[in-house]
């Protein structure tokens, strides 16, 4: 998005932000995850984010394999939808889903093949959205049993930052160049 371009704004909240040194989710689900390394604390209340390498401290920052599904977002409604469908009472563990960025606020799924700007109060953070970031079966131990199949289509985007900057847990605002279907833009 140029500086000149029209951009549609919403409202979001950054409800989660992961960062993890190493790949958890290893070998068979029903072994369980693999433990935290001693010392590292995953959720965030602020990340750092790096224009073409991804969010500092995590496992695929730098990584050229990864280049353009370095930083995964997820919306806050589709673990909801899914907590609901499935009938679990408690809410589920953000962190569960490995997604570096949850939001409230949006349609995240929408954001596949768009540039899509996050500002927390530190000044815009620039991504591209590429593919779907689809669940695996981890889900269905990690959150509840289901849950693999229920996040289908609702597991977030894999994105790639084009510029740095630090977001933070809070208010947000999102833009686009072209409204998302289904959801009302902040009005000025």
């Amino acid at each position: 998005m140029s500086a000149g371009e029209l951009v549609v704004e919403y409202p979001v909240e950054i409800v989660h932000l992961l960062v993890s040194s190493v790949h958890r989710y290893e070998g068979r689900p029903a072994d369980g995850p693999l433990p935290v390394p001693p010392g590292e604390i995953e959720s965030r209340s602020e990340v750092e984010v790096r224009e073409g390498l991804g969010i500092v401290g995590d496992r695929y920052f730098g990584r050229p394999a990864h280049k353009r599904a370095a930083v995964t977002v997820m919306a806050a409604e589709s673990l909801d939808a899914v907590q609901a469908l499935l009938g679990v009472a408690h809410p589920f563990d953000l962190g569960a889903t490995r997604r570096n960025i949850t939001l409230r606020g949006v349609d995240v799924d929408a954001l596949a093949g768009v540039e899509f700007s996050l500002d927390s109060g530190s000044g815009p953070v620039l991504f591209r959205g590429h593919r779907p970031a689809n669940p695996c079966a981890w889900m269905n131990v990690t959150l509840a049993p289901g849950a693999h199949k229920a996040l289908r289509g609702r597991g977030g985007v894999r994105s790639e930052p084009l510029s740095t900057g630090v977001l933070s847990l809070g208010p947000a605002v999102l833009r686009v160049a072209d409204a998302l279907g289904g959801v009302e833009p902040l009005r000025s």
